[in-house]
């Protein structure tokens, strides 16, 4: 959807339901995805650049705003994905903006880094212990 700032990226949205009022106005009941950056705690080094959460922040909002459609993957199929497009996004945890809690609060980590998978970031893994 497109932001009122044009220097920022779109917000990105669930439709959740469309309606038109009497005058014909189309409406979109939307639920919110939130960038880390728009988050408590903000960007950690383990959120990919295409990694959104899935808020409990809902709104209504002028279809007019809507700039185009963007597909937001779970994480485990985001990760099979061949070639990641410019509409591909994923979500792996739910946020609630008021408290800036996380569902599911914790991750498994990996490796020496001790750090949650990254699809960005390259890992290797060891043939004999798998790790």
């Amino acid at each position: 959807m497109r932001p009122s700032d044009t220097g920022k990226p779109p917000y990105v949205a669930r439709v959740e339901k469309i309606e038109a009022d009497s005058r014909n106005n189309v409406k979109v009941r939307v639920r919110w995805y939130y960038r880390p950056e728009e988050s408590l705690g903000g960007r950690r080094q383990f959120h990919g650049a295409k990694e959104l959460f899935l808020s409990d922040h809902y709104d209504v909002q002028s279809a007019h705003t809507i700039e185009g459609k963007c597909i937001v993957h779970s994480f485990k199929n985001y990760t099979k994905l061949e070639d990641v497009g410019a509409e591909d996004y994923y979500c792996r945890f739910e946020y609630k903006a008021a408290t800036g809690a996380f569902t599911p609060d914790r991750v498994a980590v990996y490796c020496k880094c001790e750090m949650p998978y990254n699809p960005d970031d390259l890992m290797v893994q060891c043939e004999g212990c798998k790790d």
